[in-house]
């Protein structure tokens, strides 16, 4: 029995051990009560499931994204639709990748985050780039424009993967531009790897469509800068590299002597395991290919070694069955060769790499002929035929392509110089004039200038002088009026009804003289609010401290206060716009805020007093309020405290409640 409950209590630790980091975070965003909360909860399930979970990574940020765009978290919506951008794409999920950042682009006028503006961009690009490229560039190029001069680290990303998708497209000359400018970025940050990244696509575009001379320039260049900056990991690939152009181009010794290179440099190289596979490998159906069989074995042996310590991956793979089916050929192991020779095919058609097809392809016509099997001999020489032919071809049309741009390029610039040329000609012969009439222009376009802005500034300044003048004019016109219907309602409908009450109570009649109680007691009321008599009886201190006991008794809004005495401090007017002030504070927060709770606090420093008043209602975006012309409350508002010659400071957010701060000098 001891064993069954230690047994158990094993395994109730374990399942307990094996609950994964997110998982309270998702409980928290189940029971959560407000969106808010829910959102808060998600960001933690999100940074702990990155890359860990990607499944409930992906359906959790589309849940995220929603809510956020919900809230109008347009920055945070920015940047969830952004990280998910490689899920996505890395499960070939592309089109959902474009659909939720062309969504969160609705908003790009409320992000103010440059990084994000142009992620944005480049993140969208990255999903174009596996379904139309030309699209794509657009999005590459609006990413460009997007960032800042602080986001140069990823404007070089977007060059970079501009000229990736320009090589694709055939758009050579701009794909080589593209790579120039993400050298230069990735150079000036001091960012080599990346620079020499950028350097390699440029040499390799040359290399994939045929600019074989050109590459095998670009790439000396290279060398030499590697070696300059002495990062020899990289210099194994790129002996590589002009070995598999070499061999291109039939110039096999060149080959072997670039191999020996790179074999020496393969200590140093960062991929030791991938290049080492691809070298040795190289390197082997060199010699195969030359009857030397013996070394041709020993850079086999090496490769298998390799691999039985390392493991590989697809590369790898597609170097090591390609070696082998040489090897094997050479041998006259034909039916051993031909299952290394299908899979080196079948490897290269998932790469995608047109060259390997082809040399696959040849390698089967050629076993197939050698075992005698005719029919399938020629079945294959057919496909390798036509695909040699289609690749030659597409080399030859990209050549002509390329050297017309190029011829393009040049002619412009010639006839650009040639117009520049003539422009200096004529310049020159009339020069002292265009310099004596460019100068005469210039001063008089800035006396223009600057007379035109002195007098738009000073008409701009009355204008607002004006404007302000006005505002408090009309307030104090508007107490005046308020005054005098108080007083009117006060001294004589309110009188007149209290002259009926007291005949009621003569007459004995209990229900009328109920209702005209209540009557003169609502006309006191609105006389109040219309005038507060008891500024000049109870003083501003006590008038405040009034006013928030009738707003308490009379409202479901519960109000705290913390009230400094504050009698003395203002004149007559001041004083009533103080009031007011803290009145129509409230009449908003009734109004308006849905609050069940609010705060006063009035607090006296030495030079100015600080008025707070916070509640806990819905909250509103401060900047669009302000534009709506018919939110007069906080325009009425501002237009007091400037009246006081103070500050009006607030802050909102939906769902957030509400706080004003008024600081007025004394």
């Amino acid at each position: 029995m001891k064993n069954l409950i230690a047994t158990a209590l094993l395994l109730s630790s374990l399942l307990a051990s094996a609950q994964q980091p997110w998982e309270p975070y998702l409980q928290q965003y189940q029971e959560a009560q407000t969106a808010r909360e829910k959102l808060t909860a998600l960001d933690s399930v999100l940074a702990l499931s990155f890359r860990k979970d990607m499944e409930l990574f992906i359906n959790k940020s589309f849940e995220f994204i929603d809510l956020a765009e919900e809230l109008g978290e347009y920055e945070q919506m920015a940047k969830k639709a952004m990280n998910l951008s490689y899920p996505l794409n890395s499960a070939n999920r592309p089109e959902e990748c474009i659909a939720i950042i062309s969504r969160t682009l609705k908003y790009q006028d409320s992000i103010s985050d440059s990084f994000l503006r142009g992620g944005l961009y480049l993140k969208r690009g990255g999903g174009y780039f596996r379904t139309d490229q030309k699209k794509a560039v657009e999005d590459y190029t609006l990413a460009i424009e997007n960032f800042d001069a602080k986001d140069s680290i990823y404007v070089a990303d977007a060059y970079l993967f501009r000229g990736q998708v320009n090589t694709n497209l055939g758009n050579f000359i701009d794909a080589s531009a593209d790579y120039d400018t993400a050298s230069r970025y990735f150079e000036k940050l001091e960012d080599y790897q990346y620079m020499l990244y950028a350097k390699q696509g440029n040499i390799m575009m040359f290399s994939m469509n045929g600019f074989y001379e050109k590459a095998q320039i670009e790439r000396s260049k290279l060398i030499s800068q590697i070696k300059e900056l002495e990062l020899y990991p990289n210099l194994s690939t790129e002996y590589y590299n002009q070995a598999v152009d070499d061999r291109k181009i039939g110039a096999k010794d060149k080959a072997l002597l670039a191999l020996l290179e790179a074999e020496k440099y393969l200590d140093s190289t960062q991929n030791r395991t991938g290049m080492a596979i691809a070298i040795n490998g190289l390197l082997s159906t060199h010699y195969a290919e030359s009857n030397d069989l013996e070394r041709a074995k020993i850079y086999l042996d090496k490769v298998e070694a390799i691999r039985d310590e390392s493991g590989t991956d697809l590369i790898s793979e597609a170097h090591y069955h390609a070696s082998k089916s040489t090897y094997l050929k050479r041998l006259g192991r034909y039916d051993e060769a031909l299952e290394f020779a299908k899979m080196r095919l079948a490897d290269a058609k998932m790469l995608g790499d047109q060259e390997q097809i082809i040399h696959a392809l040849e390698d089967l016509y050629q076993i197939y002929e050698y075992k005698g099997d005719a029919t399938k001999s020629l079945e294959y020489y057919k496909k390798f035929s036509n695909k040699k032919d289609s690749l030659f071809d597409s080399q030859k049309t990209n050549l002509l392509v390329y050297y017309q741009s190029l011829y393009e390029s040049e002619k412009k610039g010639r006839e650009i110089e040639a117009q520049n040329a003539s422009i200096a000609l004529l310049e020159k012969d009339n020069e002292g004039f265009k310099r004596w009439l460019w100068f005469t222009a210039i001063a008089a376009v800035l006396i223009c200038g600057l007379i035109y802005l002195i007098v738009k500034q000073k008409g701009l300044k009355a204008k607002q002088v004006l404007q302000q003048k006005f505002s408090q004019e009309l307030l104090v016109s508007q107490e005046e009026e308020r005054k005098r219907i108080s007083k009117d309602l006060h001294d004589g409908l309110g009188q007149n009804l209290l002259l009926i009450k007291n005949s009621l109570i003569t007459s004995g009649d209990e229900k009328n003289k109920e209702m005209v109680g209540n009557a003169i007691e609502e006309v006191r009321a609105i006389s109040r609010a219309l005038h507060p008599f008891q500024l000049q009886k109870l003083g501003l201190t006590k008038a405040i401290e009034n006013m928030v006991v009738q707003i308490d008794q009379n409202s479901s809004l519960f109000i705290s206060t913390e009230i400094e005495n504050i009698d003395d401090l203002f004149s007559g007017e001041d004083a009533l716009n103080v009031y007011r002030i803290i009145q129509e504070s409230f009449n908003n927060v009734i109004k308006h805020s849905e609050a069940e709770a609010s705060k006063l606090e009035i607090k006296k420093k030495a030079k100015h007093l600080k008025i707070t008043i916070q509640d806990n209602g819905k909250g509103f975006n401060v900047a669009e309020k302000y534009r709506d012309l018919k939110s007069m409350g906080l325009k009425t508002l501002k237009e007091r405290t400037r009246f006081l010659k103070g500050a009006l400071k607030i802050n909102s957010n939906k769902g957030q409640g509400t706080q004003l701060q008024f600081t007025i000098p004394i």
